[in-house]
């Protein structure tokens, strides 16, 4: 156990926080020296470096992740999968909105100021490689949409069997190139805010946003369950007193797909009012596809990030444009740590206009809380599963039906 704490994402860029904090704070007395001059400057090129490497990466990662999860569900769609997209979309964009309404309500009120008084600067960049993506991240997200839904109209099985090897291969290259490099992008970003003075002066802020995030997840379960018991009119406690196990072991693993066989018992523990064929094809399937606490911790941290870095909100335009896009991205994220941040880079550097000091400051205060954000996933899952069996009495879809669906949700 302790292994894997130390081995995990989350520990890493702890770490690599840390110790960029601490290495900016002894920059900051050393600079006129000529090491710390030369180390400043190793850590600022090598933080434009990683960045520009990452950003490289953002367009395989959309393509990815969001065309292969497009074609198929496209290809496996039933009545009772649609339904459950949709409402998976929409406690998303859902769960971002309120999240959006909340940062503008509350963050004015916080003492988060960007033009903190005796800043030092950082020097320029010694030796600037630039690594342009292959194309834009709107472009990226446009051509998966096409391309996956095309697919799965046409049922190209050759083109989606390319689409999920590339998902493979794009894995690989999160998994043995981008994860490794982040705590090395953290470190360098924290070394170069905490030599500047800002990162240090604005830590207690961080600490409020984080709890105001956690209070957040809980408002929105309540939501949820409140909703999915007025719409199938049976008790949502009866479902939701289950849930602790499943939710205590999403803090601890930071990931839906590892906590699924026990988010399985406990909504078995829940039938009924849940209908178990609805149990066995819900809880799967919005393990990978509804990830409303994550959105929601997503949207509030950037803009207090926005405002903590760059002194101004997004405007609502650009937000409610964000939260309709996260909703696309949440679906196609892997359940894995860090999922829905990292398949969101793109729209946090495109359409919020994020540096890499942004991107950093957002990889690391959400790896910090993401335990949080998964177990409120995992938790609403349940709220949405009660939606889906009131849905199906309403309609009269008998249990052999969604068996059979079911069966399908076996091989997304």
């Amino acid at each position: 156990m302790k292994n894997g704490f130390f081995s995990s994402l989350p520990f890493r860029l702890l770490l690599g926080l840390l110790i960029g904090i601490g290495l900016g704070l002894v920059l900051e007395g050393s600079d006129q020296t000529l090491v710390g001059g030369a180390v400043l400057n190793i850590v600022v090129t090598a933080k434009y470096i990683l960045s520009q490497f990452i950003g490289f990466c953002v367009p395989l990662i959309i393509i990815g992740f969001i065309a292969p999860s497009i074609t198929r569900l496209g290809q496996n769609a039933s009545r009772m999968l649609k339904v459950a997209l949709v409402i998976a979309y929409v406690s998303s964009i859902g769960a971002a909105l309120f999240a959006t309404a909340a940062g503008y309500t509350i963050l004015p009120h916080l003492n988060i100021n960007p033009n903190v008084d005796g800043l030092k600067n950082v020097p320029d960049v010694v030796f600037a490689l630039s690594i342009p993506p292959i194309m834009s991240v709107m472009s990226a997200l446009f051509f998966s949409v096409m391309v996956g839904l095309a697919a799965a109209w046409n049922n190209s099985k050759n083109v989606t069997a390319i689409l999920e090897e590339f998902q493979k291969i794009v894995l690989s290259i999160v998994t043995h190139f981008v994860i490794p490099v982040l705590p090395l992008l953290i470190g360098c970003t924290f070394c170069t805010l905490s030599y500047e003075g800002t990162i240090t002066r604005q830590l207690p802020i961080f600490l409020i946003i984080i709890v105001i995030v956690m209070a957040g997840h809980y408002i929105w379960l309540t939501l949820l369950y409140s909703i999915a018991g007025a719409y199938s009119g049976k008790n949502p406690m009866a479902i939701l007193k289950n849930y602790g196990p499943a939710y205590v072991t999403a803090v601890g693993t930071m990931s839906s797909a590892a906590t699924l066989s026990v988010a399985l018992k406990c909504a078995e523990k829940s039938v009924p009012p849940l209908r178990k064929d609805m149990v066995h094809f819900g809880i799967p399937l919005f393990a990978n596809i509804h990830l409303c606490g994550s959105v929601l911790t997503e949207t509030f941290f950037v803009m207090a990030v926005s405002r903590m870095l760059y002194g101004v909100y997004p405007e609502p335009g650009q937000m409610v444009l964000f939260c309709l896009l996260l909703g696309v991205f949440a679906i196609g994220a892997p359940g894995v740590p860090g999922g829905t941040v990292m398949a969101s880079l793109g729209l946090i550097t495109g359409v919020l206009g994020f540096d890499e000091n942004g991107t950093a400051l957002m990889l690391t205060i959400f790896a910090l809380q993401d335990s949080f954000g998964t177990a409120c996933n995992v938790t609403g899952d349940g709220a949405l599963s009660l939606i889906l069996t009131g849905y199906a009495e309403k309609h009269s879809i008998n249990e052999q039906e969604t068996e059979a669906a079911a069966k399908i949700n076996a091989e997304i």
